[in-house]
């Protein structure tokens, strides 16, 4: 008994060396993993999506830059109507956390590029992941300067460091510095290396020639960004970017097809398969002028005036009349409240539509078709139309960027027209008829910034490209559009040059968000960023 009483005094003493022995095991949940397990794949769809949201969702850009440049209108009014912010610049009750969903989720973007890049940066068999990252970090970063103008940058992404209030750079420190990094990273990519498991681009699958002319032909958005601003720059990018290689085909074009039964939702579709919104939201009277005056091929795929009816209206299954002559735009700045700038005001009202209670006076008012109203629709981030009509430019403006303005705007154009036809076998345009009807409009010489601009506008517009719509018409100046002088509204009758920072800015990170307001001169709508002069 008594050597057995030792024996089992001896065990437990032994029994804290066997459990510290294995304490970190022990000690580690196993359902959580480490920056050593993670598998930083994972990481590139969400920032894929999140970028791509923060350029084409309802919580933002639809209900901003969509009417803010005249792609479409809408007849709403009043601090409780959403599209008021944008086709009136008329505050809401919910501008502030508009303003907000673009810096929000193109940070979350960013952040999360960041943090794969960390994750990858020392593991040479993941260099192409690593260099993605830096990309993504840029398109995201450079969409959300676009759009506020100096933000954090140097310090931004950091959080995990301990830098919670960033410093905010200026806009021209921020370009210069992102196009040197993406310089670098473009030239990092290696074919031969391990390629993204988890690419989310649709067409792209992990390919690296692909991802190589997607970073070069940002570049040349980017680097055209600054004609205005810094021609030098704007000059050696652009024929550095075209030396590199941009995109060739409309099969490079970058897009997201988004996933709503999963909770990738394209909010776009989501508001125009609602009834308030898909009844309220028309196209533009400038957007329908535009195609119609060129016979574009693309006006049957994506207007329809709905059947008679406020039922009809109101209808996301009900198809209307896509005949392109009886396309109507509603004019941007009206509403339905009875007064001066009521609709029926308008020169060369059309008249109502439905019989007894069923009236509604925009019944004959081109809306978007149903390509768009699909939650599980695409997002377009880049494509080859763009990259061919910023290469028209750039020869126009004799940069050394090879070919001749005349072609580049004929494949932006026919690239433009086929480029809907991610949007579904509805939406398809075969490459005889864009080829053809390229053939057909030529570019003028003699106005050739003009008429660039404005398809750029109406490729980007039809894509619902919004911000870049947007971040164009200021750069260009194209198309030239009426500004609209709703009553209250929020920027003297001047079209938004940007958004004011999230009301958060003002007090969490107050120092540093002080400092850039007193560069713009203010934290208004109106002020310009560095680049748009």
């Amino acid at each position: 008994m008594k050597k057995r009483l030792i024996n089992m005094i001896v065990l437990a003493g032994l029994l804290p060396l066997a459990c510290t022995d294995k304490f970190d095991e022990l000690n580690t949940d196993p359902t959580k993993s480490s920056g050593e397990t993670f598998d930083p794949n994972l990481l590139l769809p969400t920032i894929q999506f999140n970028h791509a949201n923060a350029t084409a969702g309802y919580n933002g850009t639809i209900l901003f830059q969509s009417m803010w440049v005249q792609i479409l209108s809408s007849t709403t009014s009043g601090a409780a109507n959403y599209y008021s912010n944008a086709d009136k610049y008329v505050i809401s009750s919910n501008t502030n956390s508009y303003l907000a969903s673009s810096w929000n989720t193109g940070y979350r973007a960013a952040s999360l590029a960041y943090e794969m890049e960390q994750l990858t940066k020392d593991k040479p068999a993941l260099v192409n992941l690593t260099n993605i990252a830096i990309i993504m970090q840029v398109q995201a970063l450079a969409t959300i300067t676009d759009i506020y103008g100096d933000i954090p940058y140097t310090q931004a992404l950091q959080a995990k460091s301990g830098v919670t209030l960033p410093v905010y750079d200026t806009q021209e420190s921020i370009y210069k510095s992102m196009l040197t990094r993406l310089d670098a990273a473009i030239a990092a990519l290696n074919p031969a290396a391990a390629i993204p498991a988890n690419d989310s681009f649709a067409n792209y699958k992990g390919d690296i020639g692909k991802w190589k002319k997607y970073g070069y032909s940002l570049m040349l958005k980017l680097a055209m960004r600054l004609t205005k601003a810094d021609l030098a720059t704007a000059k050696t990018y652009a024929e550095k970017a075209a030396a590199g290689g941009v995109f060739t085909s409309v099969a490079d074009d970058a897009y997201i097809i988004m996933d709503d039964a999963n909770g990738y939702t394209n909010g776009n579709g989501a508001a125009l398969s609602t009834p308030a919104d898909i009844y309220q939201v028309r196209w533009s009277k400038t957007m329908i002028d535009y195609l119609k005056a060129g016979n574009d091929p693309r006006l049957s795929k994506i207007a329809e005036v709905p059947a008679a009816g406020l039922a009809a209206n109101q209808s996301i299954t009900n198809a209307g009349d896509s005949t392109p002559a009886n396309q109507l735009g509603l004019p941007n700045g009206y509403d339905m409240n009875g007064g001066a700038t009521d609709i029926t005001k308008t020169a060369g009202y059309p008249g109502g539509t439905g019989t007894g209670g069923d009236v509604t006076p925009i019944g004959k008012y081109s809306r978007p078709t149903a390509i768009y109203r699909s939650r599980s629709g695409p997002i377009t981030v880049l494509t080859y139309a763009q990259t061919e009509l910023l290469l028209a430019e750039a020869v126009t403006r004799g940069f050394a960027v090879g070919g001749t303005a005349a072609a580049h705007y004929k494949n932006g154009l026919s690239a433009g027209i086929q480029s809907l036809g991610k949007y579904g076998a509805a939406a398809v345009i075969d490459a005889a008829t864009a080829d053809a009807y390229a053939t057909a409009h030529p570019l003028d010489a003699a106005n050739a910034l003009k008429q660039i601009n404005e398809q750029y506008w109406a490729t980007t517009g039809i894509l619902f490209n919004f911000v870049e719509a947007w971040s164009n018409w200021k750069r260009s100046g194209f198309p030239v559009l009426t500004p609209i002088n709703y009553v209250g509204n929020f920027s003297n009758g001047t079209i938004p040059r940007r958004q004011p920072y999230p009301t958060t800015e003002a007090t969490q990170n107050s120092a540093n968000y002080a400092d850039a307001i007193g560069r713009l001169g203010g934290d208004n709508w109106v002020n310009k960023v560095w680049w748009d002069k």
